[in-house]
């Protein structure tokens, strides 16, 4: 075992690289340990346990991210244009993710992985970690596609917002889907051409009409009753003559 003289930083990135391959739950302060050429007393000495060397793996990396979002956000609500601004203020909350923490061990794919693995366990501690480092930016960016968008009901731009979310992971974890299912034809790690189509594809979802209203009336929204379904299905079985 060969012992790192940057040994914070090698703790760091062995952490990192376990949790986004294993998960948290998964991995001990042990398993860091032995990646990183550290004894397991040096990990406590730094972070003082296991969530303490989460929280800074989310600060190193969200720290820059977050305060890049922001500086992209003060600058893009002073565009005049509502269409324009709107598609300003969704390329500065995309555009960062793509570039942010680049310079750091495993780059922002790595730690992008990392975050879809431990949103998937559902861990509290995570949870906890999550509504700290995002929170503030995440609201601040609701609030300003809200003002853009001022007939949306708040509740739908989160569950948007949240589905943007579900396309950033995806999209810098497994790139190489878009290269194949496009034979080809598209690069699935050409960052660029990745941030300009999230961005329209959520600017064209945030524009959707809400589901909770048809034509300006309020939609009522009733539980699909299961015997619903199965008079539908008879009828498209046998439709009428």
């Amino acid at each position: 075992m060969t012992r790192n003289p940057n040994m914070r930083e090698a703790i760091l990135s062995a952490a990192e690289l376990l949790f986004s391959t294993r998960g948290f739950n998964a991995v001990s302060i042990r398993d860091i340990a032995l990646e990183a050429g550290a004894n397991p007393g040096s990990i406590t000495y730094h972070f003082k346990s296991k969530d303490g060397l989460l929280l800074e793996i989310y600060k190193r990396h969200c720290g820059p991210m977050n305060k890049r979002r922001i500086e992209l956000l003060v600058a893009a609500r002073r565009v005049r244009d509502v269409q324009d601004r709107l598609e300003a203020i969704v390329r500065a909350y995309v555009q960062p993710a793509f570039s942010s923490s680049s310079d750091l061990a495993g780059g922002g794919a790595r730690f992008t992985r990392l975050r879809a693995v431990m949103s998937a366990e559902g861990n509290a501690v995570v949870g906890r970690i999550i509504a700290e480092i995002f929170d503030d930016t995440t609201n601040a960016f609701i609030d300003a596609i809200a003002e853009s968008l001022p007939h949306l009901p708040r509740t739908t731009i989160v569950w948007r917002s949240q589905f943007l979310l579900g396309a950033l992971y995806y999209t810098l974890v497994n790139p190489e889907r878009v290269t194949r299912l496009s034979r080809g034809e598209a690069d699935g790690a050409d960052m660029a051409e990745a941030i300009e189509q999230i961005v329209s594809a959520t600017v064209a979802s945030l524009q959707a009409s809400d589901i909770n209203h048809v034509d300006g009336a309020l939609r009522r929204t009733k539980p699909i009753q299961p015997h619903a379904v199965g008079i539908a299905r008879k009828r498209k079985e046998n439709p009428p003559d």
